[in-house]
């Protein structure tokens, strides 16, 4: 990580801190390229009055590229001047967030990438069969570059070359950049089937790291993989689920696991890069995107090459996207808090794309925001403040004048500076803790491929109904049980009216300070590490409990060694027969506890 000390740009929890001030993380997006160049002062006007402190803006790759190592920053088209741009808001006393890819998505063809780049062979993500990967996007569908392609890297390097240089003049205090984006909603650009991508010849050789990293020796793999190990220079990734035991599954979580490394050590490398054409200093972030838990984003390892890791919001007004809302953003605040660092909505949806599915009413915007709000969160992106191509029902229309929609965040951004609402906590002492194991499951167990899995998980989709139901000698549908230990509590928890948070098993260490019970899903396994901090915690006086048994094999379901020790954890048994819990009665072990 760059040493930031001297431009004093760090976190805490109500913000961003520049030199000896907390900003609140209130921004939004402006995309200068997609306005009139005499548009640019009244769109920032009439942003900045909605009460937001940051201007966030995408600098398109596929925008700017005149020719391979070529770009017009300004030269030819006025609208591309993203250093006047920069410089206006600066003026205006707004702060600057920049995102400037390589991938940005935006709606834009392509996703702002290059179309010379999209369609070399040498660029595009493979899949098993070693042919293209295509995302059958409208405008046009494309082949996805790969994330590992070494000469997809070295074009970014490129890339970052050119636009390093105009952007380092203007990080603070020179300037008002305080943040940087690092690629964005890193999910294999939404073919994110755990079979689909990425079997490059990079690609495999980096899994074969990732295995001898992880194993150390071949011993340990061949305990792991039984008849499907091979030594470390010749192992080969599954490229289609065929498991039909505990003991074949290891393979499949081990491919699911790899491709969240994958994709972390590519943002990593794609970070130096950035560095080397001279954006450092300043921290950096990656959002995930909607549906994020059935893909390969994993917070804990994003956030070991990026300072920020935030989400994406694009939700209606329903009660199942309010349970979604809940769980989403519990769990970011929830880590969040635990890093000292603001809970950030990267893309706070204010109206939608027309491919997207539709948000036709401005009171779903609304609802999302004040409901996530409600949950914890601490900042947030309006995207889009200021309407573009592509986009529909954005509070300020593409001449910057405002429309009605205005008024609302107006408000909210008063009334969020009257209450002080970034230094506010939500305290909740009641814990779900959501293990890896399970999202990587659901991953393997997908049964709808090449549907992705996130589709199902937008649309509010668990494992009963996207997932094989096998139970591979387990002793019960390890993913469904999973989903029906949480979803049980859920009920009776909000029925109470007992606010509560959902904590990611890798951010354990960080996110149960103020836990009084911990709630922990446990069929199939669990990692030995997280359960000898439960069982800390229990021997702290922490009410710990876990179900629907005590696991006897690790996350990625190889059997333990050692038989882990259950003293001082209550273990809600019987599930096993019940797996949405009929015959279990919540309510009295809820009370108790509380």
């Amino acid at each position: 990580m760059p040493d930031t000390g001297a431009r004093k740009i760090s976190f805490a929890k109500g913000g961003v801190v520049v030199g000896d001030r907390t900003v609140p993380l209130y921004s939004a997006s402006v995309h200068y390229w997609r306005l009139e160049r005499d548009v640019w002062r009244d769109a920032l006007v009439e942003t900045q009055k909605l009460g937001v402190r940051f201007i966030d803006t995408y600098v398109p790759w596929g925008v700017h590229e005149t020719s391979k190592g070529k770009a017009d920053f300004g030269a030819t088209d006025p609208r591309r001047d993203v250093v006047a741009f920069l410089e206006l808001a600066h003026e205006l006393g707004l702060l600057a967030i920049v995102r400037p890819g390589p991938h940005i998505n935006a709606e834009l063809t392509f996703f702002g990438v290059p179309e010379r780049v999209v369609w070399d062979p040498a660029c595009q993500a493979r899949s098993p069969e070693g042919n293209p990967v295509m995302l059958p996007m409208v405008p046009v569908g494309f082949p996805v570059p790969s994330y590992v392609s070494e000469a997809f890297l070295a074009e970014t390097d490129v890339w970052f070359s050119l636009v390093g240089p105009k952007l380092a003049p203007l990080r603070y205090p020179d300037g008002p950049i305080v943040l940087c984006q690092i690629d964005n909603e890193g999910t294999f650009y939404f073919r994110d089937g755990l079979y689909d991508q990425d079997y490059r010849p990079e690609a495999v050789a980096l899994y074969r790291s990732f295995l001898r990293e992880k194993y150390a020796s071949e011993d340990a793999m061949l305990l792991a993989y039984g008849a499907r190990a091979a030594s470390f220079e010749k192992a080969e990734p599954p490229i289609i689920f065929d498991a039909e035991s505990a003991s074949e599954l290891a393979w499949h979580l081990d491919w699911a696991e790899f491709q969240e490394h994958l994709i972390a050590s590519s943002l990593g490398r794609m970070r130096r890069s950035l560095e080397r054409g001279g954006l450092s200093g300043i921290p950096t972030f990656h959002n995930m995107t909607m549906g994020y838990e059935a893909t390969p984003l994993r917070a804990s390892r994003i956030g070991r090459v990026v300072e920020l890791v935030g989400l994406d919001y694009y939700h209606r007004a329903t009660p199942g996207e309010l349970r979604m809302i809940e769980r989403r953003t519990t769990e970011l605040a929830s880590r969040s808090e635990g890093l000292a660092q603001p809970a950030f909505a990267c893309e706070m949806g204010a109206g939608f794309p027309p491919f997207f599915f539709p948000i036709p009413d401005e009171a779903d915007n609304t609802f999302t925001v004040l409901a996530a709000l409600a949950y914890g969160l601490k900042g947030f992106n309006i995207y889009m403040a200021v309407e573009r191509d592509r986009w529909i029902g954005a509070p300020i229309d593409n001449r910057g004048r405002p429309r009605p929609f205005a008024k609302f965040w107006a408000r909210l951004c008063r009334a969020l500076d009257e209450v002080a609402f970034h230094d506010l906590s939500r305290r909740a002492e009641v814990v779900i803790l959501v293990p890896a194991l399970k999202r990587r499951l659901n991953r393997a167990l997908h049964a709808f491929s090449p549907a992705t899995p996130a589709l199902f998980a937008i649309m509010g989709n668990g494992s009963r109904e996207s997932c094989y139901e096998d139970d591979f000698g387990l002793g019960g549908v390890v993913a469904t049980e999973v989903d029906a230990f949480i979803e049980s509590f859920e009920r009776v928890l909000r029925a109470r009216g007992v606010p509560f948070v959902h904590v990611d098993s890798d951010a354990a260490a960080t996110s149960l300070g103020h836990a009084r019970w911990i709630l922990c899903p446990t069929a199939g396994g669990i990692d030995p590490t997280l359960w000898a901090l439960l069982r800390g915690r229990a021997r702290e006086g922490v009410r710990v409990t876990v179900g629907p048994r005590v696991p006897s094999r690790d996350e990625s379901l190889v059997p333990l060694t050692i038989a882990l020790e259950a003293d001082g954890i209550e273990v809600l048994a019987g599930a096993a027969a019940h797996p949405h819990f009929e015959a279990i009665s919540i309510e009295p072990l809820v009370d108790e506890a509380l």
